[in-house]
């Protein structure tokens, strides 16, 4: 039998395996769509409460008000991205949860990190010190980058309960 062919018996199989990678293609193209939706949420969210803050409360206190606008924003992008993007795979008990909201917040400053390490070898190393420049390296670059490497670490470490963990590994 030619190569190109499938038997009966193997095609069985060969399409639920088909099926489930496709559902799984889907499942994560929604996943980033919700938490695409969600950070650019938060990010007006950041800067609503940042301007805020700095036309009332902080308004000689910039970093003040940086500082609370992105503890509001966080908070809000962990209750979301808990509820909906990533609500099949979230733990359950008070302990976990703590445990969750604690990686999430270590994520977020790594996030931050990256973003802030574009902005400094762009600015610092290679000179690039204009206005759009260092909008390009941290709000551009940074951001980007920082983003991809939240979704890739709330997926495979922050929202990552034993009980979703079991039921995906039984559907494998």
């Amino acid at each position: 039998m030619p190569p190109t062919q499938v038997t009966p018996d193997a095609a069985g199989p060969a399409k639920r395996t088909r099926g489930a990678r496709s559902w799984r293609l889907v499942v994560a193209g929604r996943q980033l769509l919700s938490f695409g939706s969600i950070g650019a949420l938060c990010f007006l969210i950041d800067l609503g409460v940042y301007n805020l803050l700095r036309l009332t409360v902080l308004d000689d206190q910039p970093i003040a008000a940086k500082v609370g606008s992105a503890v509001v924003s966080t908070a809000v992008a962990w209750v979301l991205n808990r509820l909906i993007t990533f609500r099949s795979e979230r733990t359950t008990g008070r302990r976990e949860t703590v445990r969750e909201g604690v990686l999430f917040a270590v994520t977020n400053l790594i996030g931050l990190g990256i973003a802030a390490v574009c902005l400094f070898v762009s600015h610092y190393l290679l000179g690039f010190t204009s206005t759009l420049a260092d909008n390009v390296a941290g709000n551009g670059v940074g951001l980007v980058l920082g983003t991809a490497f939240r979704f890739a670490a709330y997926k495979t470490l922050v929202f990552r309960s034993p009980d979703a963990r079991r039921t995906k590994e039984h559907a494998a």
